[in-house]
């Protein structure tokens, strides 16, 4: 075994949903056949992962067989020793979903979508996932008079205080990850950013239950940075769980294997997951959501996977190099990094003792700060040319 074999302590997940991806797109249909679920956990588990997630749909489309399903899955999940860790609710393929699930304007599908949450809620405390993925794909607007904002943010602060409300009812150890997204499906979808679902959380009647669920491509498709998002979800204490892929910056979602697209922005993103800094480090599950692309066959698919775990194992071998440099620590020192950490207004000092002080902001403003030096350090790094 090499050092980039991933481990179970790796805590690699993937969605039934990705390696199951058949490759459709707007443009085209299907190029790969439907997956059986179980061959599924039998490939992930034998290139390392150690979980899956899936949405109810991935997993039970057909209630004719779904006890069946279920049986044949459990068996799946014990003979490999892979464990569920995360569900989630399909509201947004369905044509009853065309404008939303839990804001749909309609309050009849409002309804129909918390009953089919809900259903899927029972069956992921039945299989153990301790965290519930909400993305609002369907939940957002493409003419500003045809949507009642404020009105549709009532409606999802209704469903999820409900959502919460069950969950503590029937004694569930679950907790709920909002994964926001600008954009796309919807031209415009509600909660798009990081900080607009941190926001929505506060309004909650049990925000302690809710959390965030970020995906790299989201989050770099508003050009936003992906590393920040998850220190700020972090220093809330609200990363609950994390979405990993590749993106090529501000356009459609692309799903790309982790690593591929934005490399610094994977490298500073496993950096932040590491703690590099005050914020605590990330200790969930390291999930994969990205889609094989259509040129590949089935052999592809499983390629791509192990792929996206092979590169995280690279990129935290770097960070962990780049972090134990000792010419690193000389640069960090140099750009004042940990100054940062040090409160502006000491112990003991007031408002007043801070104006009562004389500064010279001619002399300040020449310091320089080396910046560059420390980023030239981590691209040598990233680019394999440090030990």
């Amino acid at each position: 075994m090499n050092k980039y074999t991933p481990v179970a302590e790796d805590k690699f997940s993937f969605g039934l949903w990705t390696v199951g991806w058949q490759g459709v797109d707007v443009f085209g249909g299907a190029v790969r056949p439907a997956l059986d679920p179980v061959e599924a956990l039998t490939r992930l588990a034998e290139l390392g992962a150690a979980a899956v997630s899936f949405h109810d749909d991935d997993l039970v489309p057909d209630d004719t067989t779904r006890q069946h399903t279920l049986d044949r899955f459990t068996k799946g999940l014990a003979d490999t020793g892979l464990v569920v860790e995360m569900a989630t609710t399909n509201l947004f393929s369905h044509a009853v979903f065309k404008d939303g699930g839990f804001t749909a304007n309609d309050r009849d599908v409002r309804r129909y979508a918390l009953a089919k949450v809900l259903r899927n809620v029972d069956l992921a405390a039945e299989l153990g996932a301790r965290t519930y993925v909400l993305w609002g794909g369907r939940e957002g607007a493409e003419s500003g008079a045809a949507k009642d904002v404020a009105a549709a943010l009532d409606r999802y602060k209704e469903a999820m205080d409900l959502l919460c409300g069950y969950v503590r009812e029937q004694g569930y150890d679950i907790r709920f990850a909002l994964e926001p997204k600008p954009n796309e499906p919807r031209g415009d979808i509600l909660l798009p950013t990081i900080g607009h679902a941190l926001a929505f959380i506060g309004e909650l009647d049990e925000p302690s239950r809710v959390g965030l669920n970020p995906e790299i491509g989201h989050e770099e498709m508003a050009g936003l940075n992906f590393a920040h998002g998850i220190t700020q979800a972090l220093w809330h204490g609200k990363l609950f769980h994390l979405d990993l892929n590749g993106q090529h910056g501000p356009r459609f979602d692309q799903d790309l294997r982790f690593g591929a697209g934005n490399l610094r922005g994977a490298f500073w993103t496993v950096d932040a997951m590491l703690g590099s800094g005050v914020a605590p480090a990330y200790d969930g599950y390291v999930h994969f959501d990205y889609k094989p692309p259509r040129t590949e066959d089935l052999d592809g698919v499983w390629a791509t996977a192990e792929a996206c775990m092979r590169n995280y194992l690279i990129l935290r071998e770097k960070v962990r190099a780049f972090r134990a440099d000792p010419e690193v620590a000389e640069a960090v020192a140099a750009a004042r990094v940990a100054e940062l950490a040090v409160p502006t207004l000491g112990a003991g000092e007031t408002l007043a003792d801070l104006r009562a002080e004389s500064f010279d902001p001619d002399t300040l403003a020449v310091r320089g700060l080396a910046f560059e030096r420390l980023d030239q350090l981590a691209m040598e790094h990233l680019l394999g040319v440090r030990a």
